[in-house]
């Protein structure tokens, strides 16, 4: 600033200074620095309550609770905690850790952007990774879309979230590319580097024209797309004959009409209450949640005695269903079939499951429908443990239902190989990758210089005998464990007949083994 503009300033707003001396004005400047100086150590955060508020706010979001619960529940509880255990001094120290709604937000956001640099990072260390992509209307009617990772992270595969991203406008495939192509260009993401895409089956992703692929393939030709497993597993299974469709939709009907109203639910809780139910409702079904068809169906096979009461009550027409001992039958088929389905469903989910088991599962999976449908064209249900026991016990005409069974079970078979065309070869064509050292050829779709390595790899005798080894001691694991569990059953029985004060240092070694409580169980409850 010129020094007339300040001459004027001074003369004109601090007229009580004009005249003063240098160190005056020097003594002023070093009052006021030091005034700021107190202010900041008055409204700074120390260290420790800092990470104590990120550490904090971490939890509530792992716990999906309201950001709100820290401030009002956490931090209150935490100085009460402190003040009764230890003293006061330590809970006014807990009174300064930040905690707000807008700061737990804050955390939150701080902790997430930082996660999806860290990620983005090891994207670009690897070179390349494979993309799933899964589009879907949340509860409010919004349109998301979540996308997965998979990369070479040093020495070994990771998987993480990449980003899950509202849809505002259409769901096409050119929409979605958008959003993922914004997000790749925001991380200086090379699409080049995107070596394959796992999507479901819907027009949107698979589209020649428009799809999500297509547009992918305009900007990395070289992208591979596989077809979800789960999805594929979950269309193969979702056709049935027209008999067994309509018992699924009759039994939709009735869980609906007692769980849908609420006077109903309160009438049928208070029914199966005192008739001493082991379940006091139904479950709902909807299509979205795969699992919840075979969930639906056994709590409904389960309750079928009060459920028939509560129609008979009501004079619905679906009781007569109940009552029809055919109808019941296929129900305990349907509950028995999506019961396996859900055991295979839930086996094809989780981290870190890769391809290599997936094809098994379904293999096996495929395996085990041949045997069942060989046992129903001999007559035996055995596989089917509901449906098995309903035979067993009531008056029931075996013939119709064992043949309905089988022609859904071939009808099954065909519609597995339509999604799984030659899973068996698919699966032993990668061979070399569960077991390097069991082949000595390679597959030719692989790069030269892979091949090279495998082959390296195979021939390494000092390194397969490092593998050999480690596969003993794991065996000779396993068979200590099992010896201890044996060690435990026995141990229990002794207990059972009174005999056990002589093996007690026995069942400390035991349970030092298997990292349980047995001896802490059998003093409790001696």
């Amino acid at each position: 600033m010129k020094p007339a503009h300040l001459q004027r300033h001074l003369n004109t707003k601090h007229l009580s200074c004009v005249g003063k001396t240098a160190e005056f004005f020097q003594r002023k400047l070093s009052e006021f620095k030091g005034s700021q100086e107190k202010l900041k150590k008055a409204t700074a955060v120390s260290t420790k309550a800092l990470e104590a508020s990120y550490a904090v706010s971490l939890l509530v979001a792992k716990s999906k609770k309201p950001f709100t619960v820290a401030e009002e529940l956490i931090l209150p509880a935490a100085v009460i905690l402190a003040e009764t255990m230890i003293d006061k001094k330590p809970a006014d120290a807990l009174k300064t850790v930040p905690l707000s709604n807008n700061t737990v937000c804050r955390r939150i956001d701080d902790m997430a952007v930082d996660i999806v640099d860290q990620v983005v990072e090891k994207l670009k260390l690897s070179g390349s990774f494979a993309l799933q992509l899964d589009e879907s209307t949340d509860v409010s009617g919004e349109a998301q879309l979540i996308a997965f990772v998979r990369y070479r992270d040093i020495s070994e595969i990771n998987e993480h979230i990449l980003f899950c991203k509202k849809l505002t406008g259409s769901t096409t495939g050119k929409d979605v590319f958008h959003v993922i192509d914004t997000f790749f260009s925001e991380h200086n993401l090379d699409w080049k580097s995107c070596i394959y895409v796992c999507t479901d089956g819907a027009a949107s992703m698979t589209g020649r024209v428009k799809g999500l692929i297509a547009q992918i393939k305009k900007v990395n030709p070289d992208v591979q797309w596989n077809h979800c497993i789960i999805h594929r597993e979950a269309l193969a299974s979702k056709r049935m004959s027209p008999e067994l469709h309509e018992v699924l939709n009759d039994a939709v009907k009735v869980i609906n009409f007692v769980e849908s109203r609420p006077l109903n639910h309160r009438l049928f809780e208070r029914l199966c209450h005192d008739s001493g139910a082991e379940h006091q409702q139904l479950l709902l079904h909807t299509d979205v949640r795969w699992l919840s068809k075979g969930k639906a169906l056994q709590r409904l096979l389960e309750l079928r005695n009060e459920v028939s009461a509560f129609l008979a009550e009501h004079s619905h027409p679906l009781v007569v269903m109940l009552e029809n001992t055919d109808w019941v039958a296929r129900l305990a088929y349907l509950a028995d079939f999506f019961s396996k389905l859900n055991n295979l469903n839930l086996t094809l989910q989780g981290k870190d499951t890769h391809i290599l088991n997936m094809y098994d599962k379904v293999c096996g999976f495929m395996k085990n429908k041949k045997l069942w449908e060989s046992k129903c064209e001999d007559g035996d249900t055995s596989c089917f443990q509901q449906l098995n026991s309903y035979l067993s016990a009531g008056d029931v005409d075996r013939a119709p239902i064992v043949q309905l069974v089988s022609t859904h079970l071939s009808r099954l078979n065909s519609e597995f190989n339509h999604y799984f065309p030659d899973i068996e070869s698919k699966s032993a064509k990668l061979d070399w990758v569960r077991n390097p050292f069991m082949t000595e050829s390679t597959d030719n779709n692989i790069p030269t210089r892979l091949q090279e390595n495998l082959l390296d790899v195979s021939s390494d005798r000092g390194l397969k005998m490092r593998n050999d080894q480690k596969k003993r001691k794991r065996r000779l694991q396993h068979n200590k464990c099992y010896a201890a569990i044996e060690t435990c059953v026995t141990l229990i029985s002794h207990y059972q007949t009174g005999k056990w004060q002589s093996m007690v240092i026995a069942s400390i070694v035991v349970c030092s083994q298997l990292k349980c409580f047995t001896f802490a169980l059998l003093i409790s409850e001696g």
